[in-house]
């Protein structure tokens, strides 16, 4: 595994991440994670940063994915598993809201599919 390329692409996943975060959560669907005086923007970061990582990792190291069409659909995948497993946490403690579940599933789907893309072509331009 090419140690830079892991690197870079985990921190420009991590920012695309925590940008689109901001949109979807804080703009676009402010209901389905409402803000409180408890929210802790650093951990929402780190949380972001992972995500990204973790994306580079499997990237760079077991798929070799530098095509950010492959990077695109890759990502979608792993959105669609993150979100689902997220929201069975979520929902475990809470009373279920079908839509805001689907809602943030779809989200974590387009997410995912451009952090995946994003770091597919920062594997590319960095061969």
């Amino acid at each position: 595994m090419n140690a830079k390329n892991f690197i870079v692409g985990g921190i420009v996943g991590g920012i695309v991440n925590f940008l689109l975060g901001w949109v979807f959560y804080a703009k676009l669907f402010p209901n389905i994670y409402p803000e409180s005086a408890e929210t802790k923007l650093e951990f929402i970061a780190l949380g972001c940063f992972t995500f990204g990582f973790f994306v580079s990792y499997i990237f760079n190291k077991w798929a070799g994915i530098s095509n950010p069409i492959t990077g695109l659909y890759a990502g979608a995948v792993i959105g669609l598993f993150n979100g689902l497993s997220m929201n069975f946490y979520i929902f475990s403690n809470k009373t279920l809201n079908i839509e805001s579940m689907i809602t943030d599933i779809v989200i974590n789907i387009i997410i995912g599919a451009i952090i995946g893309s994003a770091v597919a072509f920062v594997n590319r331009k960095m061969k």
